[in-house]
């Protein structure tokens, strides 16, 4: 483990891989920290100088009073990116952290090789169903929206095939500190970035898994037509989290795409 003050918080974060390789960084959802990726970034790790963290509000890294705004993930990401001394990198964003790395490739396009936007849009859900959200958790804690997040983020076979997994999962999403999710879920509330999607120049992939509860097929379809020249393909038999429910899958497309920028 190691932490890092960026953007006035600790952070935590780790390196994998190739110190000398391109820079590959990967961002976790809502309620979730960088273990998601587990079973993902082997696949990287002879290449790539993989960089994985905790947001704000999330797993080991500092959890500042909600609400928080887009902007403050980005600028963390940023600061700890310069911290660290890289100046150019490929993305991988997964639902919010999509977002964010929306947010970067629009704000500092230059720092940004190539996009992977999992299970994400430029517009996630209304400001109605995220104050409801967020009164139920400030009100009856997270273990009382746990079970219906966790039917969005994994199909019901893999409830059924992988149940310890599941709870195991569950408990990390129940255990994230509650302001820090409720900070995150302002940030989604609060962020439209569909005006902004046209000018994203990196090149772009959108995945998503064919029974994402959270950002459905169409939703990440219409996104992959908002920036140009981007991809979009469908991970069959996988939720929210394709990258714990599919992650050879997932790691097969993140591959051919930072092939085909020529990101290697």
């Amino acid at each position: 483990m190691a932490f890092i003050r960026a953007n006035g918080l600790v952070l935590h974060y780790r390196i994998l891989g190739r110190a000398d390789g391109p820079a590959l960084v990967f961002v976790n959802s809502l309620g979730s920290d960088l273990r998601i990726w587990q079973d993902v970034v082997d696949a990287f790790c002879g290449t790539y100088r993989v960089i994985l963290y905790d947001k704000r509000g999330h797993g080991l890294s500092d959890a500042p009073p909600a609400p928080y705004a887009m902007d403050d993930h980005a600028d963390d990401l940023l600061a700890l990116l310069e911290q660290i001394q890289v100046k150019r990198a490929a993305i991988v964003g997964l639902s919010v952290g999509g977002m964010i790395a929306q947010r970067i490739a629009v704000r500092a396009p230059q720092r940004v090789a190539a996009l992977i936007l999992c299970d994400t849009a430029t517009k996630i859900g209304t400001a109605e169903s995220w104050a409801e959200r967020i009164a139920a958790v400030e009100t009856s804690g997270l273990a009382s929206i746990a079970d219906a997040v966790m039917q969005r983020w994994f199909t019901p076979s893999f409830r059924e095939v992988r149940s310890a997994e599941w709870t195991g999962w569950r408990n990390m999403l129940v255990r994230t500190p509650p302001h820090g999710y409720t900070g995150t879920c302002a940030s989604i509330r609060d962020a439209d970035l569909t005006a902004d999607a046209p000018s994203i120049a990196a090149p772009t992939l959108c995945i998503v898994g064919d029974q994402d509860g959270s950002t459905p097929p169409e939703l990440v379809r219409h996104t992959a037509g908002l920036i140009p020249g981007a991809r979009f393909e469908i991970i069959p038999a996988a939720g929210h989290i394709p990258c714990i429910e599919q992650p050879a899958v997932t790691s097969r497309l993140i591959a051919q795409h930072l092939e085909e920028a020529g990101y290697v």
